[in-house]
């Protein structure tokens, strides 16, 4: 039996939560957001902290403005994301992993340079903070 989640993730928030640099759609969405990635992920511990990988809102959307129920203002473009995400990192629905595992799948599956086409569609990619921290990661530096 699987160890109980920490926290649950649609697949493309893997992904969001390695580059997050304290933007988001709100101050509300920012702070849950700094609590769940800086407070958790990035403290010391963080890589054991174990994720639940799901198809809808999860712990990250909890208080985003474009939520709607388990859905989001933005449907079509999340499933696009979610569905790349999880082709790219082998994730399956309900699926347990640690968050140092995830990053282990992030390093040996997505190579710098591919989230111009992993991530196309998301607002966040230009400002280059999810590249960046991909590097980061590749370099050892995480």
């Amino acid at each position: 039996m699987p160890e109980a989640p920490d926290l649950t993730f649609r697949p493309h928030h893997v992904l969001c939560a390695l580059g997050f640099q304290g933007n988001g759609y709100s101050d509300r969405f920012t702070a849950n957001m700094a609590r769940i990635v800086d407070n958790r992920l990035r403290a010391p511990g963080g890589d054991a902290v174990m994720i639940r990988i799901i198809g809808e809102t999860d712990d990250i959307c909890g208080p985003c403005p474009k939520r709607r129920g388990r859905l989001c203002t933005s449907q079509a473009r999340i499933d696009r994301l979610d569905r790349a995400h999880a082709a790219a990192l082998r994730l399956k629905p309900d699926e347990h992993l640690s968050w140092g595992a995830a990053k282990a799948r992030i390093r040996a599956r997505v190579p710098p340079g591919s989230l111009a086409t992993l991530c196309a569609g998301c607002q966040w990619r230009e400002l280059g903070f999810c590249e960046t921290a991909l590097q980061r990661l590749h370099a050892g530096m995480d």
